[in-house]
């Protein structure tokens, strides 16, 4: 029996039996094997990826739309019913119009809403009596009904002479209930059945009539990124800021915080509403959530402004239409206008556009004039569009130095007395002494008599970082760049600042990038108007334009690097600032090369002869007479006064001092002396022309002896 016996288990002690497989060959080598991946990870790499899928999203969001259609189109008819019902409508245009500050609209829907509740009252009334006279009405109609059956049965029954068709009429009409009553008895059923699937249908059309789903559920083609903005939207946007004290302040308020929002007024490409923030709540706290309130109105954040407001406790929002900010303005009246003009004292340079769409003009009068921003903002085009506008004045002088090098002021060669391109500190040294040339100027006409008028000298320095940022240093071991009161270049600056405009000598800088070493304190405080475009943090926001813009609600560090090019945030006196505001954002005209110069052959053409200095020369041995040849150009007479002016840019060193006397000595005996014309002293190009060539025939035959 032993024998018989068979083991259901394997015995551990018994060698394995190799299983049927693969080839020897096949058989990986030990160690290379790929670890199986568990089947929970591949079920969850699988749902992940089922889940995430654009069709999962696309069938989600169709399932979640059309249930959400159905959902808003009951509420949109169970509003529509209870304000068909009731005074609701009337009370809520009511304080829409109030918030909106039309006073005439509220009393017309105050009126309207009266008359409502009086009909309303009475119809209230008529119900009372309702039961009684439709009884009557039931009664009387049954009657009426009975007759007229028994006359038309009278009328059969002797039109056909018999009297049994008495009461066809009536018979017929108990036939007619009955199929009336059949045909119900038939279709009850489907009616009960279909009813309220056509109800749903029904709510569904109006749902999607009206859009009533969230904008993540919409159709790509139909989601909107910008509702008109309503005092409904702002007070929402407002109360879900995230301010406890704002939000407990508006549920409190009996008009649901209407009574917060000033008039809803259009303002260029969007609206302005001014908002009295309720007591315990600061205007920076709504300041300092700026994308929050614009994403609540529906808005990007660079499409809404916050600013302070002239009354107290009071934020002014400024909101653009969805998108209307990335639109281009115009192109500027200079380029236009081929016939403009400029006037230095009392015109104002059109610059541009503000965020109204009403036009940017600002006055340079005697204004000092920083302009900074990041790398590639448009600080360049926004400084030399005003310089343009200058330019077309033909008493203004220009001295510029572009430490950038690139050729974007090139077109003033011709127009600007002196003209510096270059990025090197040889370039540096050029610019400084340019400058110190302005401080020599400037002290030459504070010396003058009283009540003599001078002719407007403007400098320009673009990429000023540059010169405060040179390490050379001369040769009394003065630094050119820095800011120590050692420095050349910013002493000079100051120097401008702080008296240059009394005598109608300004400076024009612009920066890149600001921080206290290559914009220092003191010539950043020293300028007039203040102009920043896109900047990387508050901090350098407020050393651009100042911390008392910045607290007013500037932020030019909010700006779209990129985007926003040429979009400016403006402090200074000389352009029309909102009243109570600090700032003004302006959108500037952008003038290309061939536009500018287009412009500059204009202004040019107003000009006698401006004869360019690309290089400053200190120092050398100099020769009076060639130096008058140069500075004339080929003006047929100048101005001994402007001889001088331009004999001192030319060499301060050599000529910084001269009077008409020193002039007049290195004229006498040349045949080239000074003469009247119309009343004024000039000097003529050909008469020094011709003492030239008799001085060079002398010296050729001095030399020939």
């Amino acid at each position: 029996m032993s024998e018989n016996v068979i083991h259901l288990f394997k015995d551990p002690t018994t060698a394995p039996e190799m299983p049927a497989g693969p080839p020897a060959a096949a058989v990986a080598a030990p160690g290379t094997e790929k670890p199986s991946v568990p089947l929970w990870v591949r079920s969850a790499r699988g749902i992940r990826t089922v889940v995430t899928h654009d069709h999962t999203k696309t069938a989600c969001r169709a399932t979640a739309r059309h249930g959400l259609y159905v959902l808003g189109g009951t509420r949109i008819v169970a509003r529509r019913t209870w304000e068909g019902r009731t005074a609701s409508r009337y009370e809520r245009l009511l304080r829409a119009a109030e918030a909106a500050g039309n006073m005439e609209a509220a009393a017309e829907w105050e009126e309207r809403g009266q008359r409502f509740r009086q009909e309303r009252h009475r119809r209230r009334m008529d119900l009372l009596t309702a039961p009684m006279d439709a009884a009557r009405g039931i009664a009387a109609g049954a009657a009426i009904g009975a007759g007229g059956l028994l006359i038309l049965g009278i009328m059969l029954a002797v039109a056909n002479k018999d009297w049994t068709d008495i009461g066809t009429p009536t018979m017929a009409l108990i036939e007619l209930v009955r199929w009336i009553i059949f045909i119900i008895t038939v279709t009850w059923g489907p009616l009960v059945t279909l009813g309220p699937w056509a109800v749903l249908f029904g709510l569904w059309v109006v749902g999607k009539n009206q859009q009533a789903a969230p904008q993540w559920a919409l159709p790509a083609n139909v989601r909107s990124d910008g509702e008109p903005i309503t005092p409904s939207i702002v007070v929402l946007a407002l109360r879900n800021l995230g301010v406890a004290p704002l939000r407990n302040a508006i549920k409190e308020m009996g008009d649901a915080g209407a009574s917060m929002l000033g008039p809803i007024r259009i303002a260029g490409c969007g609206v302005e509403v001014d908002v009295m923030l309720p007591s315990g709540v600061s205007t920076n706290e709504v300041q300092n959530r700026r994308r929050k309130l614009a994403e609540n109105l529906g808005r990007h954040e660079h499409e809404v402004f916050i600013t302070i407001a002239q009354a107290a406790r009071t934020v002014r929002l400024w909101i653009a239409d969805s998108g209307a900010l990335d639109e281009p303005i115009g192109p500027s009246p200079l380029v236009t206008d081929p016939d403009s003009k400029a006037d230095y004292k009392s015109g104002k340079a059109p610059w541009g556009q503000d965020l109204r769409g009403d036009a940017a003009a600002i006055s340079l009068y005697q204004r000092h004039l920083l302009i900074t921003g990041l790398s590639n903002q448009g600080k360049t085009a926004a400084l030399r569009a005003l310089a343009l506008w200058l330019a077309l004045d033909r008493t203004v002088e220009f001295r510029i130095a572009d430490l950038k090098g690139a050729g974007d002021w090139a077109m003033f060669d011709g127009l600007a007395t002196t003209l510096i391109q270059g990025p090197t500190d040889d370039h540096v040294i050029q610019a400084t002494e340019m400058v110190e040339g302005l401080v020599a100027e400037m002290e030459r006409r504070l010396q003058a008599p009283p009540g003599t008028k001078f002719t407007p000298l403007v400098g320009i320095v673009d990429e000023a970082q540059v010169a405060f940022m040179c390490p050379v240093v001369d040769e009394q071991k003065r630094p050119y760049g820095g800011s120590k009161a050692t420095a050349r270049y910013f002493m000079a600056v100051r120097k401008v600042h702080n008296q240059g405009r009394a005598v109608d000598v300004t400076l024009w800088e612009g920066t890149q990038d600001p921080t206290d070493q290559n914009l220092p304190k003191l010539v950043r405080e020293g300028a007039h108007t203040r102009a920043s475009l896109v900047l990387g943090t508050e901090s350098q926001a407020r050393m651009a334009l100042g911390d008392k813009a910045i607290d007013g609600g500037a932020a030019p560090h909010l700006l779209r690097q990129g985007l926003d090019k040429g979009t400016l945030v403006v402090a200074s006196d000389g352009i029309a600032i909102p009243a109570g505001q600090a700032s003004i954002t302006v959108r500037t005209h952008y003038i290309d090369d061939d536009a500018a110069i287009e412009i500059a052959t204009r202004a040019r053409a107003l000009r006698d002869g401006v004869t360019t200095l690309h290089v400053i020369e200190q120092g050398e041995a100099r020769d009076p007479l060639a130096d008058i040849a140069t500075v004339i150009g080929d003006t047929n007479r100048v101005l001994t006064q402007d001889v001088l002016q331009r004999l001192s840019v030319l060499s301060e060193d050599s000529y910084g001092k001269w009077t008409h006397a020193d002039l007049k000595r290195v004229l006498d005996g040349t045949a080239a002396e000074p003469y009247k014309s119309d009343g004024r002293m000039v000097v003529g190009r050909e008469r020094i022309a011709r003492a030239l060539s008799n001085r060079d025939t002398d010296d050729s035959a001095s030399a020939s002896q």
